[in-house]
């Protein structure tokens, strides 16, 4: 385990999931946030994405931890930035300060295996299939030629952020311990919408 602060800036944003080994573009421009991307650029360039619930203030338990990789300063004061997903976390607890925006005491021991090489070996071909039918279906189009390129890690953390499915859905794939777990969970909910696709289509002919 790479040594990683356990007090960490944090970005609750609703709808807004991202994964390790995925790259997240923000164009910030809220003063709190602006203050939390300049403090994390002096420092070390890492600051936590974690979704935020339908109650204020209210998050969810697990988020992840990203890199500054990019960012360019508009004349108009917003800040554009591009987050480099690294680990998950688990947060234990949010730390009182005198800033505008939120810290929390986080924990990575669950997720240590997106510090590791993927050394899961499986079939992906089904999912696959699947995911470019779900895909199409909904009009969305995907450079697959450029996708095929990644490593099978990057594959599914960006099918997972991508993919029109509900938040909930992408938090549940977030939370998924292993490779393997992500793909079935992934797999399941690709199916379901397009059982559910296939009814509805059916229902319409009759």
């Amino acid at each position: 385990m790479k040594l990683l602060p356990d007090l960490i800036p944090i970005f609750p944003l609703s709808g807004v999931i991202y994964f390790p080994k995925t790259n997240l573009p923000l164009n910030i421009f809220e003063q709190r946030y602006l203050d939390l991307v300049n403090d994390s650029i002096k420092k070390d360039r890492l600051m936590g994405m974690i979704q935020s619930k339908k109650f204020e203030k209210e998050v969810y338990k697990v988020g992840c931890l990203g890199k500054i990789s990019d960012f360019k300063k508009d004349e108009d004061g917003r800040i554009l930035i591009n987050l480099t997903g690294i680990t998950r976390f688990e947060v234990l607890e949010e730390k009182e300060n005198s800033k505008l925006y939120r810290e929390f005491k986080v924990d990575y021991k669950k997720f240590n295996s997106d510090l590791e090489p993927n050394i899961e070996i499986f079939d992906i071909k089904i999912l696959m299939k699947n995911i470019e039918h779900f895909f199409k279906k909904n009009g969305l189009l995907l450079n697959w030629r450029e996708f095929e390129k990644l490593e099978l890690t990057q594959k599914i953390n960006t099918l997972s952020m991508i993919a029109p499915i509900t938040n909930e859905e992408k938090q549940k794939l977030l939370e998924a311990i292993s490779l393997k777990e992500k793909v079935e969970t992934l797999q399941n909910i690709i199916n379901f919408y397009l059982l559910q696709k296939n009814y509805l289509d059916t229902q319409t002919i009759q």
